[in-house]
Formats: C-alpha cells, structure tokens, sequence
C-alpha cells in the first residue's frame, strides 16, 4: 500500500520531532521533510510534491498563512492542514482562505489529527471540536472572502517585507532573506506605508500581529 508523504512545518523542533515520530509508527505515513519556516515549507513542497503538508500557522520569517497560499498557488494537489496554538478568527480564517483543508488545536489528541489527517486526504474539510463549536455559533464564516481589509490591497511580496519588519530585522537582512537588493526593501517599505498610512516600525508591528502575519509569541 503507498505511503501517505508528509511534510512537517513547525519551528519548534520538540513538538516537530515528537510529532514525525508519532506519524511514522503509523504504517499508511513516512514524513519526507521537517521544515522550521515557511520559506522551507514551499521549497520542499515544490521539490518533493508531498500528498500532505501539516503548517504551523505562527512561524518566523514567513508565516503559514502565506506559505500555504505559495505551496497551493503552485501545487493545487497538495493538501494542508493547519495545526495551530491559536483558536482567534484571524488565523482560523486566514488559514481557511489561504486554502487549508483542515484547522486542528496543538492541544488536540493526537486520535483528532489522525481524524483530520483521513477527513482531509478524502476531499472533505475538517476543523476540531473548538473551531467547529465557533463556526456552529455563527461567530464567523472561515471560508468567506467577502470582507475587504486594506491589508488585502498588499501584494504577496509587500506582506513577506512587513513580517520581517515587524519580526525586527533590518532593511540589508530582509534583502538577504528575500534575495532582493536593499533599494527594492526600501521602496516595499515606503509602498506599505503609504498604503497602510502608517509611519512607524511600532505601527507596522501592531498592525502586522493584529492581522495574524505574526505573532508577539513568535
């Protein structure tokens, strides 16, 4: 019987070791990849085209909201699941529309991702007992795209330059990071602030954790 290929993206390598070890005493699974960013997340998703990718939604350097819309963008096949410490609507919904297949609590029994593991593989969605009390509440609707932000006026490129900005680094590493020269990070720069009307690092922070593209526990 073919193995079901797991990629694991999640920058804490404890809960990244113990989980590919528990997938891997499953017979159907063997995890083809551990990735502790985004950035590794889509270049191995695109070098070994797994079946599944399981994201950490917070991560450094690019955030799994971002990762998942890249990987999808070019290898529709593939299917993700969140796995995530956050329950906020912001994260479940970005998730969502990035185009996940499933959103599963870190604080979820590991029976629950085996659950969502199958549900997923077999073309349906899959949310954990709290996420789907939430949708069952009409607190929100995790798939709409109906609402407009100003943060969704920004360019895929524009958001990776924001995160890093806000995570702290400097123009010269963000350049490095991106593989773009430190003039083009200075006009992206310019261009989110003018688009947000924000003038401060302090600002463009706040802003980029109040719309999940990072966090303040990263």
């Amino acid at each position: 019987m073919k193995k079901v290929r797991i990629i694991l993206a999640d920058d804490h390598s404890i809960m990244q070791h113990g989980l590919c070890s528990s997938l891997e005493m499953e017979k159907n699974f063997k995890v083809v990849a551990k990735a502790n960013s985004g950035r590794l997340a889509i270049e191995f998703s695109n070098r070994l085209k797994p079946d599944l990718v399981i994201m950490d939604v917070s991560m450094p350097h690019l955030n799994g909201m971002e990762a998942t819309k890249q990987i999808l963008n070019r290898n529709p096949e593939i299917k993700v699941i969140a796995l995530s410490m956050h329950l906020e609507k912001i994260y479940i919904t970005g998730m969502m529309n990035a185009g996940a297949s499933g959103y599963i609590l870190k604080s979820c029994s590991f029976k629950e991702l085996l659950k969502c593991i199958q549900t997923v593989l077999s073309g349906e969605l899959f949310f954990c007992r709290e996420v789907k009390n939430l949708i069952q509440n009409n607190e929100f609707d995790p798939v709409s795209g109906s609402s407009v932000s100003v943060f969704s006026l920004l360019s895929t490129r524009e958001r990776e330059v924001l995160q890093l900005i806000a995570e702290g680094l400097k123009s010269r590493k963000i350049a490095e990071k991106l593989n773009i020269s430190v003039k083009t990070v200075d006009i992206h720069r310019t261009h989110l602030k003018t688009k947000l009307n924000i003038h401060s690092i302090a600002e463009l922070t706040k802003f980029a954790i109040t719309e999940g593209l990072t966090s303040s526990m990263l």
